[in-house]
């Protein structure tokens, strides 16, 4: 069994990756791909870096990888299909809508993971979080014949692979 002692300098050097990653692709996408930006942006990044570790000093994270791949890929694909959704009912002489709210009981624990499920509900097309209360969600949808519960729960599962973390039932 490794000491904490051990297994610091290796957190510490995974935060600053991570960290270092995201930044710099956060810079490639405010630069809109261009490399002649990155003389400015490696010290925009550099000086970044420098404040989220003092904002936010790393700590033993349950990120799991496989988790963050998945919870990608699946992103990436209900956003297209989403979108492709949206765009089809728009470009629709008359669309055939049927708003409503929903209320949805979640699964997720309190906190952090919960933020996360709203945050991404609401980067797929046709779906808004207007509140999390409790244990459940309200969530406006353009069509209430989408299957809003059955995606909170595929979104949900995602988050919990991807935080390691285990779902109450809802």
């Amino acid at each position: 069994m490794k000491s904490a002692r051990h297994t610091a300098p290796i957190h510490l050097a995974e935060s600053l990756l991570l960290r270092a990653g995201v930044i710099a692709t956060l810079w490639w996408i405010l630069a809109e791909g261009s490399f002649l930006a990155w003389g400015v942006g490696l010290a925009s990044i550099v000086l970044a870096l420098i404040v989220s570790l003092v904002l936010l000093p790393p700590a033993p994270s349950r990120l799991s990888l496989l988790g963050a791949a998945s919870f990608l890929g699946f992103f990436l694909l209900q956003s297209f299909s989403g979108g492709v959704q949206v765009a089809r009912m728009a470009l629709r002489p008359r669309p055939d809508l049927r708003p409503a709210v929903l209320d949805i009981p979640l699964r997720l624990p309190e906190g952090g993971a919960r933020i996360l499920l709203a945050a991404t509900l609401n980067l797929l097309p046709g779906t808004l979080s207007a509140g999390l209360e409790g244990g459940h969600l309200r969530m406006h949808v353009l069509d209430q014949r989408f299957p809003a519960e059955s995606a909170v729960r595929a979104v949900e599962t995602r988050i919990a692979r991807l935080l390691s973390l285990s779902m109450q039932a809802a």
